[in-house]
């Protein structure tokens, strides 16, 4: 006999999901690691203690405008347990704001053996009774990366890779599923390489449909899970990648999207992957206008999951500084804004940039880790 979710845990599901798809906003991913984060301190000169992260999370959560935006933020496990200058925890602080705290449960990547070099992710051991206490904190969410690489040339993804990254994907999905988190999907593509958008399209459709597939053999439900994939962009490092102008990318996703993802899903909560918070915001309202007009329309909603493309303008004018606090909000929000609308296909490109922001700047890093 199958097991199944009963009726009470699938509604509870389904309102989390749909909630976090609100039309109008997205997911501030807030969960980078302490060295992933300590890499972002480096260069802004600030040292990487326990308070100065508590610190950088307060600027981030404490503007009460960000409930307008953002309906999640995905959390690191240390912050859960932090509070504000105030004493109020910041998943309190979030829950008034009726933002839904999300937590990132993978434990990061290991080499998958039999291949070049490609990687699989660890953390289902103990995943149900961390999913069992973090709903008890108040977690509503969570999100497990997995990534895979194209390299023609190393024959990768390899289908051992594929197979293994969306079967772990859903053992992820299904444990988040029993205890009542709705789970982030994110199977992840990454830009590092020189193919082509044509071959990221062909690479992602192959793995998001392997992805959709172990998520049914595991009898996830797909009206209580989200999904954060890749846009379909070219390699960072193809000669060509100029050519790819917004309306191509979009046009790339969609169907990709369109031929893999089942109508079911309530929302799709694209990563940026590395792209500058200019460009991954004129991507995703050009894949929402194009979406809206083709036939039939794209049936989710499709936003932002996006951690770099928020931030990295805000961190920069923070610098650790309190005094800076008010004009790194004041950027903060403007990033926010801006995805907001580039969410209802409404981004005009350009017209959130100021001169203290830093959002042409490519955010790339190769072989990214969080």
């Amino acid at each position: 006999m199958t097991l199944m979710l009963s009726k009470n845990i699938q509604d509870e599901l389904q309102q989390t999901a749909r909630l976090l798809a609100t039309n109008g906003k997205g997911i501030l991913a807030a969960d980078e690691s302490m060295s992933t984060i300590g890499k972002k301190f480096v260069q802004i000169a600030v040292e990487n203690t326990k308070e100065n992260r508590r610190l950088y999370r307060q600027m981030l959560f404490g503007d009460d405008r960000i409930r307008e935006f953002i309906s999640g933020v995905i959390l690191h496990d240390e912050t859960l347990y932090q509070k504000d200058d105030n004493g109020k925890g910041f998943v309190d602080l979030l829950r008034e704001k009726n933002i839904v705290p999300g937590i990132k449960v993978d434990r990061g990547l290991v080499l998958l053996m039999g291949t070049n070099n490609e990687t699989n992710t660890q953390g289902l051991d103990d995943l149900k009774p961390r999913c069992e206490e973090y709903y008890k904190l108040g977690c509503r969410f969570a999100k497990w990366r997995a990534v895979l690489k194209i390299d023609e040339h190393g024959g990768s993804p390899s289908q051992l890779a594929i197979v293994e990254n969306a079967r772990g994907l859903a053992r992820y999905a299904s444990i988040c599923q029993e205890c009542r988190i709705v789970p982030i999907v994110e199977p992840e593509v990454l830009s590092d390489g020189n193919h082509s958008l044509e071959k990221c399209q062909q690479v992602s459709q192959k793995v998001f449909a392997a992805t959709i597939a172990a998520l049914h053999e595991h009898n996830v439900l797909m009206e209580g899970i989200l999904l954060k994939p890749n846009m379909i962009t070219a390699g960072h490092d193809f000669n060509g990648k100029a050519e790819n102008n917004a309306e191509e990318i979009g046009m790339a996703t969609v169907m990709t999207l369109m031929r893999t993802i089942p109508p079911a899903v309530p929302g799709i909560m694209f990563l940026s992957g590395g792209q500058s918070e200019e460009e991954a915001t004129v991507n995703l309202s050009m894949i929402n206008q194009i979406g809206s007009k083709i036939k039939p329309q794209t049936p989710w909603k499709l936003s932002f999951s996006y951690g770099r493309a928020l931030q990295n303008s805000a961190i920069t004018i923070w610098a650790g500084n309190v005094e800076n606090v008010g004009k790194a909000r004041e950027e903060l929000i403007r990033r926010m804004k801006a995805n907001s609308l580039a969410s209802q296909g409404r981004y005009m490109p350009g017209s959130s940039t100021t001169t203290s922001s830093t959002a042409t700047k490519s955010n790339y890093v190769a072989k990214h880790v969080y």
